[in-house]
């Protein structure tokens, strides 16, 4: 290669991504000039601040010493009654998901029914978990069972979107070999679709096990039961090494249902 190749190679830079540069430079000052009054317009009080720095240095302070003996039966019923709450509604959701899923695939369901089960998912996708706990609160009252329709109602459109999504990239030669013997729409389901997605409906079943552990925590603050509740409770009367303690739990669950849910889809695949 010659000098002057090299020299051009060197000098070569990519073009940028908006080649105008008087568009380029107005939209940088202009975003710049809105993050700049977006930042003025939130309320900031530094005496608040300053207050919560203080109560956040006792709480971390409290992590070093936490407590898990003097409310060790609201703590151990706060748990228990999560594990069951995220059991229960990981199998309910799981069997009301499924069918969803096999309506929402459009290689298997006809249109009227794909768009009906698209619409429950998008639903089912739209609000946050807190917002869905805080509406079952109010229809059902407090406790346990609003934590289990929460958790149902979330695990149905994450379950559905991601199974009918796996089903609608199967391999469409299989199926259409079962349909090519005659066999009914459950044999094609059966033989033609199970065996093709089940590894990743187990990998999805698991990690929905696990989310809704911990989702079980956050809800329970609103009221809608489990170990959030016994937690919202300590932070209410500034038991803060009760709070750590729970915390603590609930770290060690979810680290041992992470390491066992990675250790159950790597047995199944």
């Amino acid at each position: 290669m010659s000098t002057l190749a090299l020299e051009r190679a060197r000098r070569w830079r990519p073009p940028p991504l908006i080649a105008n540069p008087w568009l380029r430079w107005g939209i940088l000052v202009v975003g710049a000039g809105y993050l700049y009054l977006a930042l003025n317009g939130i309320p900031i009080n530094w005496a608040r601040i300053s207050e919560g720095m203080e109560r956040g240095g006792r709480f971390v302070a409290a992590f070093l010493q936490p407590n898990f003996t003097s409310r060790f039966d609201e703590v151990f019923e706060g748990f228990a009654e999560s594990v069951v709450m995220t059991i229960v509604a990981t199998v309910l959701g799981i069997l009301v998901a499924v069918p969803v899923a096999l309506g929402a695939a459009r290689n298997l369901a006809p249109l009227p029914v794909y768009y009906f089960c698209r619409g429950l998912i998008a639903l089912s996708r739209t609000f946050q978990e807190i917002i869905i706990a805080i509406l079952f609160v109010a229809m059902f009252g407090f406790g346990p069972f609003a934590g289990v329709l929460t958790l149902v109602f979330s695990t149905i459109g994450f379950l559905s979107k991601l199974l009918a999504e796996d089903i609608e990239d199967i391999d469409r030669g299989q199926v259409e070999a079962i349909r090519a013997t005659g066999g009914s729409w459950f044999q094609l389901l059966n033989y033609g679709v199970q065996p093709q997605v089940m590894p990743r409906l187990i990998g999805l079943s698991l990690y929905r096990l696990d989310i809704n552990f911990r989702e079980s925590a956050v809800i329970g603050i609103v009221g809608a039961g489990g170990i959030g509740a016994t937690l919202n409770t300590a932070f209410d009367r500034y038991e803060y090494d009760v709070a750590a303690a729970i915390l603590l739990v609930i770290i060690l669950v979810v680290m041992a249902a992470e390491y066992g849910s990675s250790a159950i889809r790597r047995w199944v695949q």
